[in-house]
């Protein structure tokens, strides 16, 4: 059995942020350009040790908040990705029942068959194998992990409850081996395409955030910093293009990872502007389906091109 006492939270605020404009630093020296809302919002997770819930539409930069709090912060990012049929055997840990079943012959074969000897041996530490949401309440001498649960709408209900024990108590209790409590909390993110309401009681224990298509300014700031090398005509027409789809009735708008994605191809083709062939070429790499690709085809992209190349300088 392990289990450690949660110390002083002082400890556990070294190297973080002080302020919400430092956070707003840290998000931008590592390329992600986040609103002061959402800034706002991970300052106070990190400084009052609550998970974070991000909420909003795929492609919105929910998961690389994560993935810039590990590297700004110095901290192991653990990623749990949720799928249909995620369980605590892929999820938290598992015995490995090969090495288990070695032991036991071993000590058959010696003549040791003091069966709760045998029992406590076999359900030790180096039999376990530590699945992500353990891994995340070990120490670490970098400090806490920023420990990831990704599209939490995908996992079932079942699963997403026995979530409420690890975020309450940041603990989780295995049967045959006791309760496993981190010496500090993890930075825990979580996030959701919404594909289904994720249930009360675990959006209780966290901080929550909506995080929203950027505004034109926004993206095209984006866009600048993703993509250095795009000219300052074409990144214009890309973030204006793009905005455009959004109002289309689609079965999967482009989100900003699409936007980069589109800038960056155009970019590797050395274009200039946006053309129809161009677009039609490219347009793969903004819609991800091939009934939204169908539509924005004729009449449709050449209104869409057209206002998004009129009057950009």
């Amino acid at each position: 059995m392990t289990s450690a006492a949660t110390p002083s939270g002082a400890n556990t605020l070294v190297g973080l942020p002080a302020s919400v404009d430092a956070m707003l630093e840290l998000l931008t020296a590592r390329g992600y350009l986040a609103e002061r809302s959402l800034a706002t919002v991970t300052y106070l997770s990190l400084r009052m040790g609550r998970p974070l819930f991000l909420e909003g539409e795929a492609g919105v930069g929910k998961t690389e908040i994560a993935k810039v709090l590990s590297a700004a912060l110095g901290r192991k990012l653990i990623r749990l990705q949720c799928y249909e049929g995620l369980d605590v055997s892929s999820a938290v840990y598992e015995w490995n029942s090969a090495a288990q079943m070695i032991a036991i012959r071993m000590a058959e074969a010696v003549g040791d068959t003091d069966r709760d000897q045998l029992s406590s041996d076999i359900f030790a530490d180096r039999y376990m194998i530590k699945r992500p949401l353990l891994q995340a309440l070990e120490p670490d001498v970098a400090g806490p992990p920023v420990l990831l649960i990704d599209e939490l709408d995908r996992a079932d209900e079942a699963f997403e409850a026995y979530l409420l024990e690890i975020l309450s108590d940041f603990q989780v209790t295995i049967p045959e081996f006791g309760t496993v409590k981190a010496p500090h909390p993890p930075i825990v993110i979580i996030t959701s395409n919404r594909t289904r309401e994720i249930h009360d009681a675990l959006k209780r224990r966290c901080l929550y955030h909506w995080v929203d298509y950027p505004a034109a300014e926004r993206e095209l700031a984006i866009v600048k910093t993703r993509v250095p090398g795009i000219s300052a005509k074409l990144s214009q027409q890309v973030v204006r293009f793009v905005q455009a789809l959004r109002n289309q009735d689609f079965y999967k708008s482009p989100g900003v990872a699409e936007t980069i994605d589109w800038a960056t191809a155009l970019s590797e083709l050395d274009a200039r502007s946006l053309t129809p062939q161009v677009v039609g070429d490219t347009l793969g790499a903004l819609l991800k389906y091939q009934d939204d690709i169908t539509r924005m085809q004729g009449e449709a992209l050449q209104k869409v091109l057209k206002d998004a190349t009129s009057e950009v300088d």
